[in-house]
């Protein structure tokens, strides 16, 4: 079974980390990570402009390198960014310094408070560390748009069914996820925008 939602335990054992926003203000908080991408990145700034829409994008610090006129249209656009490793390193793979390292790598070139894990992987120590210097993002929902065994009938039930005022959601600017992705963005924005909720940057 893989869930949308994160069990209500890990949010509990874990509680500096982010894992929603608060309700009351009919607020969604879009988030994309590994970008960004030359391609689809541009799509989906896009799209988001069609709704007059704000997101978060965590970039891994080696695509911010590769495709640096990208990075600067995320934020010329009033996007926020937020780091997302050097090299999208798996915490619970990697040593604790070899992460530490990596991660502040990546802050030489995305200039942020705002750190996700990828993979959402990442030990108690490396948190304890990392939260002196960032905030640690994790989600409210998971799109599952680069799932290869999960539809997109069944990512939009994911999303659709789950998000909540304050939600935090997780979509994919990368090549795995596009095909699902943008289809799901635009299913997202339309149905939620219809509810009169806004969707804003993490730190609004």
């Amino acid at each position: 079974m893989k869930y949308a939602t994160v069990p209500v335990f890990l949010r509990y054992f874990y509680p500096s980390l982010l894992w929603n926003k608060p309700e009351g203000n009919k607020r969604l908080y879009l988030t994309f990570d590994d970008g960004p991408h030359p391609v689809i990145t541009p799509i989906v700034l896009k799209i988001l402009d069609e709704y007059q829409a704000q997101a978060t994008f965590f970039c891994v610090g080696e695509n911010v390198v590769r495709h640096p006129a990208t990075y600067k249209e995320i934020l010329a656009q009033g996007h926020l960014t937020g780091n997302h490793s050097f090299n999208h390193l798996n915490g619970w793979k990697t040593d604790n310094a070899a992460y530490y390292e990596n991660v502040r790598l990546c802050a030489d070139y995305v200039d942020s408070i705002w750190f996700r894990p990828p993979y959402g992987r990442i030990r108690p120590m490396q948190i304890q560390s990392l939260k002196k210097e960032f905030t640690i993002v994790m989600w409210t929902v998971l799109s599952y748009d680069f799932d290869p065994e999960i539809d997109l009938n069944s990512c939009m039930d994911k999303v659709l069914n789950n998000t909540t005022d304050g939600s935090i959601i997780v979509f994919h600017d990368s090549e795995k996820a596009v095909a699902k992705m943008i289809p799901l963005l635009k299913k997202t924005l339309e149905t939620f925008g219809k509810q009169g909720f806004s969707f804003a940057r993490l730190d609004d």
